[in-house]
């Protein structure tokens, strides 16, 4: 099978899934800890944000706006969000298709007051009816499956997961779109065709927009379904503003002659390894983002790109330093400052955590993106 499908089936095959086998994956305890789990500090820099796009989109009613957050996590930033906004949105969607993960969001948020609490609605797909209001992600487009590539002489090569006497093994097939085996049923060939077309289109247009071609030997991955989910994600927004939080680099460092075994990274209880074998569906397997396929996805669904700029500039941007400095309780103050640290260095997700934000029908607050405007680099 393609890596994508085996990528899939790890992370989210019913029953047993990486996000749905309702085994702990937030915190200390679980594999991995995100910023919202660091503490309050970067749900309340998002929620002064949020703040001014909802007085921007002049409302006749400021509370009477929506707010989606796609793939929520714990729940630890919607609760952060609720609690902290001035205009609270009239609605917050929470997109969780796991029931596992939707029992832990709402012993997150089983603290907030009723008047809060009632303004929260899971779905499992975007809303069918146009809103104005918000769309925010945290760590979500690093958990869509990709397709895993290797350059030969021959050209691009799919990886695929081979099952013989010697055990599963990876290896690679032409991007065929052409191809029929007569083992695979006539759906799976469909389905398979029209995922190496889009393959190698997606390979095509990386490598026009790059200085030089991947060089032999060159490994990396692929989102093909980015496109597509972008644009599902965003359709329902009539009015307001994106933004999305991941770890990745533009395009040209993504795809840098350096970075030749690709970026994919699997995580087991806080260590990382790289190999997507060891423990399916106990493992998360993710790939770092390609923001500038993002601008252009964002783009392509009708929004108009607004921003880009690393996590620490977002934080600072926000005015964070001069909240902590106004902290009078000094074990307080210290607390914080340590948590800045975390979320704002360079050595910890300063710089490897991005933001990226567009908008539609609308005039979103710009400070805390303009600091550090890395909107060139895409």
């Amino acid at each position: 099978m393609p890596f994508r499908r085996y990528m899939e089936m790890a992370l989210y095959e019913p029953g047993h899934g990486y996000y749905v086998n309702g085994l702990h994956k937030f915190g200390q305890a679980g594999d991995f800890t995100t910023a919202p789990e660091q503490g309050a500090l970067f749900g309340t820099a998002l929620a002064g944000w949020l703040d001014g796009l909802s007085a921007s989109l002049d409302l006749d009613e400021r509370e009477d706006w929506t707010l989606l957050e796609l793939g929520p996590g714990s729940g630890a930033l919607a609760r952060t969000l609720l609690e902290t906004m001035e205009r609270p949105p009239r609605r917050m969607l929470l997109l969780e298709p796991s029931a596992a993960l939707r029992e832990v969001q709402r012993e997150t948020l089983a603290a907030l007051p009723e008047s809060l609490a009632r303004r929260v609605e899971w779905i499992d797909r975007p809303p069918d009816a146009a809103f104005d209001g918000a769309i925010i992600g945290n760590e979500v487009i690093d958990a869509l499956p990709v397709e895993r590539i290797r350059v030969e002489p021959s050209g691009p090569l799919r990886e695929v997961l081979e099952i013989d006497a010697r055990g599963p093994r990876w290896a690679g097939r032409a991007i065929d779109p052409t191809a029929d085996r007569e083992s695979d049923r006539r759906a799976d060939r469909q389905a398979d065709r029209q995922a190496a077309a889009r393959l190698a289109e997606a390979i095509a247009r990386l490598e026009a927009d790059l200085d030089a071609p991947l060089g032999e030997g060159y490994r990396t991955e692929v989102c093909v379904d980015l496109p597509d989910w972008l644009r599902t994600v965003t359709a329902p927004l009539r009015r307001g503003a994106v933004v999305l939080a991941d770890y990745g680099y533009p395009r040209r460092e993504y795809y840098h002659p350096d970075r030749s075994d690709g970026t994919l990274v699997c995580q087991y209880r806080h260590r990382a390894h790289f190999d997507p074998l060891v423990w399916p569906g106990l493992t998360d397997l993710s790939a770092f983002v390609d923001f500038t396929a993002v601008a252009d996805g964002l783009i392509d669904s009708g929004l108009e790109l607004a921003g880009f700029t690393t996590q620490a500039g977002f934080l600072l941007g926000s005015g964070l330093l001069d909240r902590l400095g106004a902290v009078e309780d000094e074990r307080e103050r210290l607390r914080l400052a340590g948590e800045f640290k975390r979320l704002a260095l360079p050595g910890e997700m300063g710089e490897k955590f991005k933001l990226i934000a567009a908008t539609r029908d609308a005039a979103a607050p710009l400070a805390a993106f303009e600091l550090a405007d890395h909107r060139g680099r895409l």
